[in-house]
């Protein structure tokens, strides 16, 4: 029988979880600081790269998790790699 112990997983689990949230606000200002440094708006880059412009601007405020795909669409919209969006 092993012993596991609860505490110390959840206590890494939640340190993991709180890193998450700081990438994903730092990508987000990072995002909106490139977007309005091109002077394009939401809807400048959603339309025409299929991407809502609510789900933009919850991974802009830090609130949600950019799925790949949508990463790959709004460093394409930024006229730059992903490596190049995500290298901060």
């Amino acid at each position: 029988m092993y012993a596991i112990n609860y505490a110390h997983h959840n206590i890494k689990i939640a340190c993991m979880q709180e890193e998450n949230k700081k990438y994903t606000k730092a990508l987000g200002e990072r995002i909106r600081k490139l977007r309005k440094d091109r002077n394009l708006t939401l809807q400048n880059i959603c339309y025409k790269n299929f991407i809502e412009p609510s789900t933009l601007s919850r991974i802009e405020q830090g609130t949600v998790e950019a799925k790949y795909v949508t990463l790959i669409k709004i460093a394409k919209a930024l006229n730059m790699t992903l490596s190049e969006l995500v290298d901060f």
